[in-house]
């Protein structure tokens, strides 16, 4: 099970490549990089829904909806939107590769310390040297991809 999900994880991350320089292209015929983000998270949004209603209808659930903070909408959509458009304007300036490689490093940076806090009911794990020098060798293998 461990495969399918690293595997799962690199698709996924295979998917955030292709998802930059099309919203770069968006951008350009929209003639504004917030208009494509806005484009995009309509036609996710739009997709996300029509998923959840046709899964919760073929697995015979009832959607509850209850009301979890408001702080967790505006943090995740603003996260969400902030995330989009600094990549749809990174990769016509860097290249995609060179945005892959900063926004995993940022990830990475961020993953380590929200571990190491336990933040969100995460399970606290420590800054261990393997885990230390994994993020120092992301780090310079973004600046590497981004100078060469």
């Amino acid at each position: 099970m461990d495969l399918v999900w690293a595997l799962l994880g690199i698709l996924s991350g295979m998917m955030i490549a292709l998802q930059g320089p099309i919203n770069a292209q968006l951008a350009q015929a929209l003639g504004m990089p917030l208009a494509a983000a806005a484009a995009n998270f309509v036609a996710g949004s739009v997709v996300l829904i029509l998923i959840t209603f046709v899964l919760a209808r073929v697995q015979g659930v009832a959607i509850a909806w209850h009301m979890p903070p408001s702080w967790m909408f505006l943090a995740g959509g603003c996260l969400g939107a902030a995330f989009v458009t600094s990549a749809l304007i990174l990769t016509p300036k860097v290249g995609a590769a060179a945005t892959m490689a900063f926004i995993v490093t940022g990830q990475l940076l961020a993953g380590l310390l929200l571990d190491r806090l336990g933040y969100f009911d995460l399970v606290v794990r420590e800054l261990t040297l393997g885990r230390v020098t994994g993020a120092v060798l992301l780090v310079v293998g973004a600046l590497l991809i981004s100078t060469s």
